[in-house]
């Protein structure tokens, strides 16, 4: 088992930290640029170059049936789950294969309006709430893999 996080805007990268090391779960940060993470045995770091996609390709190609991929990038979801990995975004909400083509189907609806200059607003912003199902999606997610799903 391992957790893998795409790390560049996840906000919730010390919950994984306190959730793995609960487990006993190495962590993998990867990054574009370096992170500052804790000295721990269970985390590593990879800095990965800048070049489009990179973190998500280096993710991707890892990602197996005994990973939680950690991820708000819709594309990347869909590429993990293909491997057979859990894949969680930042606000706790589990993609799924059955989800998945709805998510891609409003990315590409909500990029449609947007480039012909429609005002649409963002997610809502970042909260407790989303914290708190975050770690317990997580929790949940390290607990049926270890029982096997």
């Amino acid at each position: 088992m391992k957790i893998l996080v795409d790390a560049d805007a996840c906000p919730v990268k010390d919950e994984i930290y306190k959730v793995a090391f609960r487990h006993g779960v190495p962590v993998t940060i990867v990054s574009n640029s370096p992170i500052r993470i804790p000295a721990h045995e269970l985390l590593d770091r990879v800095v990965v170059s800048d070049g489009f996609d990179a973190a998500d390709d280096w993710i991707a190609e890892r990602a197996d049936a005994g990973t939680v991929c950690i991820t708000a990038d819709i594309l990347l979801a869909d590429r993990c789950l293909k491997e057979g990995a859990v894949v969680i975004a930042p606000n706790g909400k589990p993609f799924t294969l059955s989800s998945i083509g709805a998510a891609i189907a409003t990315r590409a609806i909500m990029a449609d309006l947007r480039a012909g200059g429609e005002q649409i607003g963002g997610p809502p912003p970042f909260g407790k709430n989303d914290r708190s199902r975050f770690l317990s999606a997580l929790d949940e997610a390290l607990v049926r893999l270890k029982r096997g799903r």
